[in-house]
């Protein structure tokens, strides 16, 4: 059985200095850590928030993917991909079930398109040029309604690799809008051809 919020909290501030804060994590001694370990702390561990504060959307009537359902560069009845705007590496994505699930309600169906689809997705963002690998992730933190993120690394940025990627994202100066949405385009256009599905929300 896993520790109780405030057995967990105890646990924790067992390992931490007088002020709260945890030793450094071993990641940023990595030489991929876009941060130099001297001079950076940990921010003090705060005590646990019970019951924790709800996610955007669960509620489905206040859900913003909900109202956007029909928004995005490439669709099927069931999903739906968006190209994430103002990131600094190549490019963004995200993929959303048109109706509102998250991962744990998703019906086994959809689970198995969800395998399907991201095979299909880092596949042809890996085969855009300048790209080298794609990175796909599920927080699930922020909201209820089902997102998964899609990053392109770039070529020949090995300090980009792993973990760190998404801080690298937003330390790094904006990309080109003009040339992350010709890629999301091709992205799009090779999902239709090795896929299905279509560039408008219906058919």
């Amino acid at each position: 059985m896993a520790m109780d919020p405030e057995e967990y909290y105890a646990h924790a501030i067992a390992a931490a200095d007088a002020e709260g804060r945890l030793p450094l994590a071993r990641m940023t001694g990595w030489d991929i850590s876009p941060f130099e370990q001297e001079g950076l702390r940990v921010t003090p561990l705060r005590p646990p928030v019970m019951p924790e504060p709800p996610r955007h959307g669960e509620d489905p009537a206040d859900c913003r993917s909900c109202d956007h359902r029909d928004d995005g560069i490439w669709f099927t009845d069931t999903w739906r991909l968006t190209r994430i705007q103002r990131v600094g590496v190549p490019l963004v994505l995200m993929l959303h079930p048109r109706d509102h699930y998250d991962l744990a309600d998703l019906p086994d169906e959809l689970a198995a398109e969800l395998g399907v689809l991201t095979k299909h997705l880092v596949g042809h963002i890996q085969a855009l040029p300048g790209i080298t690998r794609a990175h796909a992730y599920r927080i699930g933190d922020g909201a209820a309604h089902l997102h998964m993120w899609f990053f392109a690394r770039p070529e020949g940025q090995p300090q980009l690799y792993g973990s760190w990627l998404v801080v690298w994202d937003d330390l790094m100066p904006e990309y080109p809008a003009e040339l992350a949405e010709a890629d999301a385009a091709t992205v799009a256009d090779a999902l239709i051809e090795s896929y299905g599905g279509r560039r408008t929300p219906t058919a």
